[in-house]
C-alpha cells in the first residue's frame, strides 16, 4: 500500500512539474541566447590556449586584426556575460519559487535535486570536455541561494548583493595591497619579487606542457591534463564566485519585484539602468584596458589595483545595462521579430553551452583538428560567429519538433524522477502557431 506521505510527495512533484511553453517568459529566453553568444566570444581564447594564461597573461603583439579584436572583447565582453547568466539564474530561481507557491508544492527538495543533477553535468563537462566549466560553480552557489536567501525581502537581497559586489572588489585589491605594502622594505620587496618570479616561472612551464598536450595528445592524455588544470581553474573561480553570487541576488530581486512580468510598468527603471550602466560600465572597462598592461599574476602597482577594481565593479554594471537595453528593444515589434531566433537558442541554453564546448575542443584539441595555440583573437572572433550562426538554425529546427533541448530533457527527467515527454504534442504545436501570430502571447505566465 502506498503511504500518504509518498502520495503527497508524488502529488507535489506532479504539481511543480516542468515549465509549460505558455508559461515561459520570452524576454528571458532571448537574454539567455544573447548571453550564450557573449560567453562563447570570451571563452574562445581559453578554448585554444592554456588555462595558465588567465594568470600569466598572453602576448598581445600581433596582427592589427588580432589586437583590435582582443581590445574590443576585453572592453565590451570580457567578464560581462557570465554576470548576465548569473542574473538570469537568480531570476529563474525567483520565478520557480513563485510557481511552486502558486501550486502549493514543496520546492526545496526538488530544487536541491535539480542542482545536484546540474553539478553532475558540470563535473562531467569539466573532466571530459573542457576545463572552463561554469556549471559546477552555479550548482554550488545555487544551493547557497536556496538555503539562505530564498525567503529574504527585496531590500535584504539588495543589501547582500552590495556586500558581495564589495567583497569581489576588495578581496583581490586587498591581496594586491598586501604585496605592495610588503615592498616598502628592501627585504620585503626582495621576498615578494622572488615569490612572484618563482610562481611565474612555474606557471609558464605548466602552460608550455599543457599547450603541448592539448595540441597533440590523445583523449586520455588530454583528460589527465584537464584534471590537473581543474585545480587552477577552481582556485580562480573563488574570485568569480562573489561577483556571480551578487548577480544571483540581483536576479532574485528582479523576480521578487516582478520586473519581467510587467515590463511596461518598469520601463523608466530599465532606461535608467541602461544609460547609467552603459556610461559607468564602458568607462570602467576602458580604464582597465588603457591602464593595466601587465599579466594578471605580475607584481602589481597601485594603478593596476585601481584598474582591476574598476573592471571588477564595472563588468556587472555593464551586464545590467545589456540586460536592460535588450529588454527595452524587445518591447518593439520589429526588434522582437529580428531577435526571436535568440529565444530558441536560450530555451536550449544548457545544450548549446555544452555544444559550444564540444565543437571548440574538437577544433582545437589533438584528438580533433589540433589547432590549439594557432588561433588568435581575430580568427577566434570569426570562429565564434560561425559556431553561433550554426546554433541558431539548429535550435529553431529542434524546437519545431521537440519541447526541450536534449540535455534539458535529461535534466528534467532526472530531476522529476519520471520520464518526460520530449516530442511536441498537438497542444504544444497550437501554442507555437499562436506564438507566431502574436509573440507576446508567450511573454507572461498563465493568468497574468
Amino acid at each position: 500500500m502506498v503511504s500518504e506521505r509518498q502520495t503527497a510527495s508524488e502529488s507535489s512533484v506532479e504539481q511543480i512539474g516542468p515549465v509549460a511553453l505558455s508559461e515561459r517568459i520570452q524576454v528571458i529566453d532571448t537574454l539567455r541566447g544573447f548571453a550564450l553568444f557573449g560567453i562563447l566570444l570570451v571563452n574562445m581564447h581559453l578554448f585554444s590556449h592554456p588555462v595558465q594564461e588567465l594568470l600569466i597573461g598572453y602576448d598581445d603583439v600581433g596582427p592589427l586584426l588580432d589586437r583590435v579584436a582582443a581590445w574590443g572583447i576585453q572592453v565590451l565582453a570580457e567578464s560581462k556575460f557570465y554576470p548576465i547568466f548569473s542574473f538570469l539564474f537568480g531570476l529563474g530561481f525567483a520565478l520557480q519559487i513563485q510557481r511552486a507557491e502558486e501550486r502549493g508544492a514543496s520546492f526545496v527538495p526538488l530544487y536541491l535535486r535539480r542542482l545536484f543533477i546540474l553539478l553532475l553535468i558540470g563535473l562531467a563537462h569539466a573532466a571530459f570536455v573542457w576545463v572552463g566549466d561554469i556549471l559546477v560553480l552555479y550548482a554550488v552557489l545555487g544551493a547557497i541561494l536556496l538555503l539562505f536567501f530564498r525567503k529574504r525581502s527585496p531590500r535584504t537581497l539588495l543589501v547582500w548583493a552590495g556586500v558581495f559586489l564589495a567583497v569581489s572588489v576588495l578581496l583581490p585589491a586587498g591581496l594586491s595591497g598586501l604585496a605592495l605594502l610588503a615592498k616598502l622594505t628592501p627585504a620585503g620587496a626582495a621576498e615578494v619579487s622572488a615569490g612572484f618570479a618563482e610562481s611565474d616561472t612555474g606557471l609558464r612551464a605548466d602552460a608550455a606542457q599543457a599547450a603541448l598536450v592539448y595540441a597533440t595528445g590523445s583523449f586520455a592524455e588530454i583528460t589527465v591534463q584537464r584534471l590537473s588544470d581543474l585545480r587552477l581553474m577552481y582556485s580562480v573561480a573563488i574570485f568569480l564566485a562573489f561577483n556571480a553570487f551578487a548577480m544571483f541576488l540581483l536576479g532574485l530581486y528582479a523576480g521578487r519585484r516582478n520586473i519581467f512580468r510587467n515590463i511596461s510598468a518598469h520601463t523608466p527603471l530599465l532606461k535608467k539602468i541602461f544609460w547609467w550602466g552603459l556610461a559607468l560600465g564602458v568607462s570602467s572597462s576602458l580604464t582597465h584596458a588603457l591602464v593595466s598592461h601587465g599579466p594578471e599574476f605580475a607584481l602589481p602597482t597601485w594603478l593596476d589595483v585601481l584598474a582591476d577594481s574598476a573592471r571588477t565593479l564595472g563588468a556587472p554594471v555593464l551586464a545590467l545595462s545589456y540586460i536592460a537595453g535588450l529588454t527595452l528593444l524587445l518591447q518593439h515589434d520589429a526588434w522582437r521579430a529580428r531577435l526571436e531566433p535568440l529565444a530558441a537558442v536560450g530555451r536550449m541554453a544548457l545544450t548549446n553551452y555544452l555544444l559550444q564546448s564540444l565543437i571548440a575542443t574538437t577544433l582545437f584539441y589533438g584528438y580533433g583538428f589540433g589547432l590549439f595555440g594557432q588561433v588568435g583573437p581575430g580568427l577566434g572572433l570569426l570562429f565564434s560567429i560561425a559556431i553561433f550562426a550554426l546554433q541558431i538554425p539548429l535550435s529553431v529546427w529542434w524546437l519545431r519538433h521537440f519541447q526541450y533541448g536534449p540535455v534539458e530533457w535529461l535534466w528534467r527527467t532526472l530531476t522529476y524522477l519520471r520520464w518526460q515527454p520530449i516530442k511536441l504534442s498537438g497542444a504544444w504545436e497550437r501554442q507555437l502557431d499562436k506564438h507566431k501570430k502574436d509573440p507576446l502571447a508567450l511573454s507572461l505566465p498563465k493568468g497574468e
